[in-house]
């Protein structure tokens, strides 16, 4: 099968021929219909990633069609299609008997713990507990789109955010996992207020629903955001992974308000200092949100059709295999708007 592949981190990123996956005994094979790439890509070829091993073939948000079963897969066949999380439970440790297999201790994660989907086809381990089925409605560049950026931000805004209409949202940074909140957080009919440092990424937020947007390079974010909010956001995420992003999402809680970590943070940014005095004082809550389990997708898919949220409108580039090698090193200079998405393999 055809791959993109790197050989040590930071290094060239290579178009190669490599054998096909075989399925394990619970795993299946899916050929690979669309994938996305993501900050998270960047961050593993960079070497932020402790649990990839080289050489490597990325990618962790992909749609596809299963091809071969493995012979202890119990509820799926050849010619289904599909989609995964991004993290996969191994389905009998502790969190994983709770239903979180978001946290499982034994994760498994395509593009990091395994080889990803920049390929034709990729393996993926423990099918019945982390395969899920596509509706008729969601076409396979949709639901790359949902990879890790949408469904973070579904469970961030309702299991940990747990926002309701009447609240306000504040989503720092329009990338892909800022555009996804924005667009449910506008589906359960809350107000959003969205921050980033490009117009052109300012406008698109604002297309996809934001009811205000803020440039971070022309005012005051912390004073906008609670100027606009009638005293500060209720739930406030940190969509980008940054130092300055996580501060600033803190500083724009009202009080009690809950800053919700989505964005990756690593080297430099992965101990952000966090202002302890107002976060007692004002009693504010700090959580993360890591994926979605597999059992959660229906309710998620469910929440789409209701809400008439067009998960297309976030896809503003598709690119063939060849062209990864080209796009991923540069992921972190958040040079265009919306999720960049591979469709030609």
């Amino acid at each position: 099968m055809k791959v993109a592949i790197y050989k040590e981190f930071q290094g060239p990123i290579s178009i190669a021929r490599v054998n096909d996956p075989n399925p394990t005994e619970f795993g299946v094979v899916i050929k690979v219909e669309a994938s996305g790439l993501c900050l998270s890509d960047w961050h593993g070829w960079m070497g932020h990633d402790p649990d990839i091993s080289l050489p490597h073939v990325p990618g962790h948000e992909f749609s596809g069609t299963i091809m071969s079963v493995g012979k202890k897969v119990k509820n799926w066949r050849a010619g289904q299609r599909v989609t995964v999380p991004f993290v996969g439970g191994c389905g009998s440790c502790t969190y994983c008997l709770e239903g979180n297999q978001q946290v499982c201790d034994f994760q498994f994660q395509p593009g990091f713990t395994a080889w990803g989907s920049f390929a034709e086809y990729v393996a993926i381990d423990y099918a019945d507990v982390n395969l899920v089925e596509l509706p008729e409605d969601i076409n396979f560049l949709e639901a790359a789109g949902l990879g890790c950026r949408f469904i973070t931000a579904y469970r961030g805004i309702r299991e940990q955010g747990k926002l309701t209409p009447d609240q306000t949202l504040a989503v720092h940074g329009c990338g892909g996992v800022g555009l996804s909140a924005i667009q449910i957080a506008k589906g359960l009919g809350a107000k959003v207020i969205a921050i980033d440092i490009s117009d052109e990424k300012c406008k698109l937020a604002k297309d996809l629903g934001a009811d205000y947007t803020i440039n971070t390079n022309k005012t005051d974010v912390v004073q906008a955001i609670k100027e606009l909010s009638g005293g500060g956001a209720h739930v406030s995420i940190d969509a980008l992974g940054h130092s300055i992003t996580c501060l600033n999402s803190i500083m724009g809680l009202r009080k009690r308000g809950k800053h919700i970590q989505i964005g990756l943070m690593t080297e430099l940014h992965a101990t952000p200092p966090i202002p302890m005095p107002l976060v007692v004082a004002n009693e504010l809550e700090i959580l993360g949100s890591h994926g979605m389990q597999a059992h959660k997708y229906p309710e998620m898919f469910n929440f789409i059709k209701s809400t008439g949220i067009k998960l297309s409108n976030m896809i503003t580039k598709t690119i063939s295999l060849e062209e990864v090698p080209f796009h991923l090193p540069d992921m972190h200079q958040f040079s265009s708007a919306g999720i960049m998405v591979i469709n030609s393999f």
